[in-house]
This record gives structure tokens, sequence and C-alpha cells, in this order.
């Protein structure tokens, strides 16, 4: 009986030891296991010349991997590229497998424990441990396969262990294990680091080290503690779908370190505010989104949390605005660049600085008043106690090179839903929020959704043009075409019959062609006038006409496919007219002729602008047309300059930041220029109408090009300051629509109104507000 026992047991271990030699990577790993993953290794920017995959003992007994292997498929590969292994891993040791070489790199890695030559993506991708040496077959289900003992995907891969998979690398981050138990959860696993590969030699893993959570943050934009693995101690203040975040509850006297910060688990974590917590984390830098312009946000990733008690009173929240901490006027002050670079760093001067100096903590602002609407990404800005200057007249806060208006804050839905809320609109008593940064700005992540009172203006509603008067609009209607909602057709009809009086002239830019962002060559867009045009009449409007020439197919920039462009729509019943000529097309270039003593007229009309010029590369061309209103001639320029895109943020990575859009912008105002000078040489009193939406400020070079010698006169530039905006964005009021006319017409008399419907409410037909200009030829 004694024998037949120890035989069992015996057999019994023998099945064990075999099932765990094959024990598919849903049950954690006894021992070894993927510790590090790069594969950014010789391409640009990178400091190793080698891609490679580490791996960690973490037993306390050798392990013989002979073959075994190490093996790599594409984010949504199938086919596995495969290193087999040889040797013993020491108990609590590293092996250091590398793989492809690239041309770039300047440091080669520690002496690898054995060589591969895999040339593994940078940002996404699939890593197994096998205890075999074929490779695998499988797809999507690999981390469960049989044989393998461990499996990481990255990036956006199909596959990994868990619930997510770890984070998206590059050239210079690798994904690093934390020094937790192996929890088969490649997101809370793994955090994005820089490079640390190992080898049999390294030693034992590091130990983590006691730290403050200002000591993480440091007085800087990047933490002093970068890559190194931490152990902190703090209230959980908030928490989200993938993190949380944690506050010292005893802070230090200095205004520069935060005592706040983001614990980084990728998925649902299991803490709630008031949880007293140790967290053993590697301390990284995440720039969101990947782009350089942004600044970085201070985590702690592949977190070991322990809650140490609950229920916890959470640290008071920082007054901000009125009453509290106040952000300097100016974004920076000091020399020009990179700001992470930069040794300076102060919070009573760089509005930067400051909002940098609470990042991750709780915040307060109490009395907001609203300085933009609610966007539909439920970002919503504020001005803390109602306070900010220069102000417009409906209760917005007016943007110039000068005055950023540092003093906006950004509340966000990162944590819970934004109510809708209009330009004016106050938000009454306390709004807490913890700190964050995202695309280009600061952001206020808000705990709880806040109350929003009813204060903002009404929508404007213009006067009629009298007898005699010619009234002349421009409207941006937010990539127009068939396929919107007939309600978005009726609301703009709306708009242009009641608010609008029913000029006798717009301009409309980002017309799309009449089947939208469709990718498919069609770049006709009648049926998106035609339906304009009818809702327009069943809004009690007049039967407008449309001119228009369509641009090549995806040449003029817009939503891929869609085509947009500039375009005419005019009424007839008033004494206005146009003066159809032959031989505009998508690429003649229209001009200027002498018809007689001081009678100029287009060659073609409508006609485009010098089509071809670089200048116009992927922006939408000039559209020129020749009208007479009541026997009197009047040339109209509608236009749509290049975007802001590529421009760098207000609150970005490099200051000042860089207008790099405005190159483009100052050569399509040159051309326009030009072709009015081809006018006015031939006229010296000619009646001329340039508008449109310029995307550029009214004091802005751009404008200056086509106002600087006094014929042309841009109308908002001559608003009182405070009503000088047609778009709002990030909360900042600013004009980027126009109407310029000329001298002769400035004398005749005019009536300017910028007529704001759209842009400082939530519920919006189109983010612009249109204008309209009344004059007497």
């Amino acid at each position: 009986m004694q024998r037949r026992t120890l035989a069992a047991a015996a057999a019994a271990a023998t099945v064990a030891a075999s099932l765990a030699a094959v024990s598919p990577a849903a049950a954690a790993s006894p021992d070894v296991v993927i510790s590090q993953v790069y594969g950014g290794g010789g391409n640009s920017g990178a400091t190793y010349t080698n891609d490679f995959i580490e791996l960690h003992n973490r037993s306390g007994s050798p392990v013989d991997v002979t073959g075994w292997s190490v093996q790599y498929a594409s984010a949504a590969g199938t086919t596995w590229q495969v290193t087999v292994l040889s040797g013993t891993i020491a108990p609590n040791s590293f092996f250091l497998v590398q793989e492809g070489a690239g041309a770039g790199g300047t440091t080669p890695l520690p002496t690898p424990d054995i060589s591969g030559s895999i040339a593994m993506s940078a940002t996404a991708g699939k890593v197994a441990l096998s205890t075999a040496s074929a490779a695998l077959g499988c797809g999507a289900d690999c981390d469960a396969a049989p044989g393998v003992r461990d499996f990481v995907g990255y990036g956006t891969a199909n596959d990994f262990e868990g619930a997510a998979a770890a984070p998206g690398l590059s050239n210079t981050t690798a994904a690093l294990r934390g020094a937790g138990n192996d929890t088969d959860q490649n997101g809370t696993d793994f955090s994005s680091a820089a490079p640390s590969p190992r080898n049999a030699g390294s030693g034992p893993p590091e130990e983590p080290t006691d730290r403050l959570i200002r000591e993480v943050q440091g007085a800087g934009h990047v933490s002093p503690l970068t890559g190194d693995l931490v152990r902190v101690a703090g209230i959980v203040t908030a928490t989200y779908s993938r993190g949380f975040y944690i506050q010292d509850p005893a802070p230090d006297s200095d205004p520069a370190t935060s005592e706040g910060v983001l614990v980084f688990t990728s998925s649902a974590p299991a803490v709630a505010r008031g949880d007293s917590v140790s967290v053993v984390g590697r301390v990284s830098e995440f720039r969101p989104g990947g782009d350089a312009n942004n600044l970085t946000v201070t985590q702690l990733g592949s977190p070991t949390v322990t809650v140490v008690a609950r229920g916890i009173e959470v640290p008071a929240p920082v007054l901000v605005g009125p009453g509290g901490r106040r952000a300097p006027a100016a974004v920076r002050t000091d020399a020009p660049g990179d700001v992470e670079a930069s040794a300076n760093f102060n919070v009573t001067t760089n509005a930067l600085d400051f909002y940098e100096s609470l990042e991750g903590m709780q915040v307060r602002v109490v009395d907001s008043v609203a300085s933009g609407p609610t966007t539909s990404n439920g970002e919503l800005t504020v001005l803390p106690g109602g306070q900010g200057s220069p102000r417009t007249v409906r209760g917005g806060i007016r943007y110039t090179y000068a005055d950023p208006n540092s003093e906006r804050v950004i509340l966000d839905d990162n944590i819970t839903r934004m109510p809708a809320a209009d330009t004016g609109d106050f938000l009454p008593g306390p709004v807490d929020a913890v700190v964050d940064y995202s695309f280009g700005n600061f952001k206020f992540n808000v705990l709880a959704a806040p109350t929003v009172v009813d204060r903002g203006p009404v929508r404007e509603v213009t006067r009629q043009q009298r007898p005699g008067e010619l009234a002349v609009a421009t409207y941006n209607v937010e990539n127009l075409d068939p396929g919107d909602p007939v309600e978005k057709f009726d609301r703009l009809a709306a708009g242009i019959v009641t608010s609008l009086a029913s000029p006798d002239l717009l301009a409309l830019e980002e017309v799309q062609d009449n089947n939208g962002a469709t990718d498919n060559g069609v770049v006709a867009a009648d049926q998106t006038y035609a339906t304009l045009i009818a809702a327009i009449t069943r809004a009690g409007g007049p039967t407008y006409q449309f001119r228009q020439i369509d641009p090549g197919n995806k040449t003029d920039g817009g939503e891929p496919g869609g085509n947009i462009r500039v375009g005419f729509l005019f009424r007839t019943d008033r004494g206005l007219s146009f003066v159809d000529r032959p031989g505009g097309g998508t690429d003649t270039a229209v001009g200027v002729e002498r018809t007689g003593f001081f009678r100029a007229a287009l060659t073609a009309s409508p006609g485009r602008i010098d089509p071809t010029n670089p200048a116009f590369a992927a922006s939408r061309k000039p559209l020129a047309g020749e009208f007479r209103f009541n026997g009197k001639p009047l040339f109209v320029v509608a236009n749509h300059f290049n975007s802001k895109g590529g421009d760098q943020p207000l609150f970005g990575r490099f200051q000042p930041p860089t207008r790099s859009s405005e190159v483009q912008r100052h050569a399509q105002a040159t051309i326009v220029k030009s072709f009015i000078d081809d006018i006015r040489g031939i006229n010296p009193l000619a009646n001329v109408i340039v508008l449109g939406d310029v995307n550029d400020f009214e004091f802005s070079e751009t404008v200056d090009i086509l106002t600087h010698d006094l014929f042309m006169w841009d109308l908002p530039r001559l608003l009182p300051p405070a009503e000088r905006y047609t778009y709002v964005f990030d909360g900042n009021s600013q004009v980027l629509d126009h109407i310029l006319i000329s001298l002769p017409l400035l004398l005749r008399g005019f009536d300017h109104d910028v007529v704001h419907t759209n842009a400082e409410y939530a519920d919006q037909a189109s983010d612009h507000d249109p204008q309209v200009v009344r004059l007497r030829l």
C-alpha cells in the first residue's frame, strides 16, 4: 500500500509537471515571463540599434529553456517568426533575446543571451513565449494556445492577455512589466517607458523606492524620476474607466510641485474615491495621442495597488480663480523652444507652468461663466468667478495674440457627462475636478455634472434691407451635403430667411458634393444647392439661384471625398443680376479685361482665381463673380482660405506656438489682392467685395495683405472690439469670417452686422456665425 501511494504521487507529479510545461498563458506563468518588449531598435530617434525581447525567471529555481522559443507576429498577423532558445535562466534573473537591427540607433544592446533576426514593429505586435520551437499556427487566440507560457499583445494587437493590450509603443518606448504579480492582464501588467534591456548578468530586478507624489511630479514638465520603479501613498480622489488619481493628504508649501498623480491601470480600477492606497508602479510620461506638440502627463504604470483603508476624507480641492490660485496672464515668458527641455519653471509668471503644477490634483472653480458652448466632445470652457478680459458684448472672452486668456479653464467629461451650456450661461457654486492634459490643453476632469443656469443671450436677428440697399452675406455652412438631415437644411434656411433677412447675395463656404464624404469621384454639387434653395423657399424666403465651379476630385481639402467649395446664392427680385460669361473652369484662371473707359470685366463669370497656383494646393480656390445691382457693376470674390490645421497649440509643448499655416494664407491673400489690383488698375472706383472664411483674425497679417493700401476695408476690424468675433474655439471668441469692401463702397455708406446665431450655442446649425453688410450703390 505504501509503495502504491508513492507511485501515485510520483505519477501525479509527473502529470502536473507535464501540464505546467504546456500551460497556456491564461494561467499565470509560475516562473519565466516576458518582462520587456521593444520593436523600435535601429529606427529614427532610437538609442538602441536592435529590437529585443527580455525574459525574467521570477521563481527561486533555475529554468532550462532549451528548445523553447520566443515568437513574433504583426498586430493582426497569423504568420509567426521564431527564435529558438537554449540555456538556463537562473533564479530571479533575466534573459536577453536580441532581434533585428535597423539603420539607426547609437548604442548596441548589452551582450545578448541569444540572438535572432526578427524585425518587430515599433508600435504594435504580438510576442509569445512558447515551450516548443515550432511556429504557432493561430491568429487571434494564441494567448491561450497549448505550449504558450506567456504572451504580450501591444498597441493595436488583436490578441493579448486579459481585457486590454499593453500600450502602443514607439521608437523610444518599450513595454515594461511592473513589479507586481503576473495577472495575465497585458493592459495593467505593462507600461510604456524608455527601453531598459537586461541580460543574465544584470543581477536581481530592482526594488521599488519609497517616494512622495511631489517627488514623482517634480518642479517641471517632466518627472525627474521617469523610468524609476516607485512606491507612493495617497488618497484616491477620482476614478475613471482606465485609471485613478491619488493625492497626498499632507502637502508641502511649494506651489511648484503637484501633490496628485495619475495611476494608469488601462482598465476599470478596483478602488474608490476615499481609499487610502499604496501604489507600486513605474514612472512614465504619456504624450496624449502621440502628438509631439502635446505636453506629457506624468503617470504610474503597471501598478500594484494595495488598499490600506477605505472611507478616508479626501484632500481639500485647490481653489482656482478669484479668491484662490490664479493663472499668470502669459502662457510662457522665457526663451522660445521646447518647454520640456527648459530649466526654467515659474508658476508665478508662466500659465503653462502654473497648470502643470496642478496636474493630477483635485481643484475647484466657483460661480463660473461659460465663455463658449459645450462642444460635441463634451468640453465646456468657463471663466472661474465669471472674471476675465477682454470680454465680448455677449459674455464670451475675445482672443488676441497679446492675450490668449489663460484664465479660461476647460471642463471635460472624462469622468462624468457634461451638460449642454451656451456662452454666457452661469454655473452656480463649486465645481470640483482633477487636472489632466490632452489635445493641446490642460483639462479639468469634472467629478460631478455641474448645474447650468441659462443666462446666455438670445440668438440675433438682423434687420431687413431697405429699398435701394444691397444686402451681401457670407456663411460657412459646415460640410453641407444632401445626406445631411433635413433638419440641418431647414435650420440653415431659417437662419438665412429670418436671422439674415434673406440677403440679396450670399457667399457660401463648405458646400460639399452631391454625396458628401463618400469618396467615389463625384464632384458635382447641384443637388446640394438645390436642396438648400428648396429649404429656403419652404421657410418663406425668395427663390435663389446659384453659381459655382466644381473643384477637381480631392484637390481642395476638407473631408476626403467631400470636395468642399465656395459658391454664390443670389436673388433677382430686388435689382440684382448675375453676369454670366462663359470660359470658367476647374483649372482655368479668371482674368480682368478692359472693355471701355474705366470699365473692367471678368474674362469668365464665374471664374476661379489662379486655381493651379501652389498657394491653393489642397485648399479652396477663390471664386470671382460679376454682378449688377440696379445697373451698377459689382465684383465679388468668395473665399475659403487654408485652415489653421497644423498650427501648434496655445498651451502646447513648443512656445511660442508656430503658426505654420499662415504661410499659405499669406500667399493666398497676396494672389487675391493682385486680382483686386487688376480690377482697380482699370477702374479705381470699382465696387469690389471680398468675403468668406479667411481662417485668420482681423488683426492678422493675412488681412493686412488685403487691406494695407486702404483700397479694401475689413469690416470686422471696424467693429467695436467687443463685437469682433464670428467663431468660438476652446472658449476663445475670434474672427475667422470676413467681409471686405472697396473704398468707393465704404464712402457711400454701409451697415455691417455679425449675426450671432451659431458659434455661441451648443445647438448649432453651423460652427460659424454668418454676417451681412448692407450697401448703398
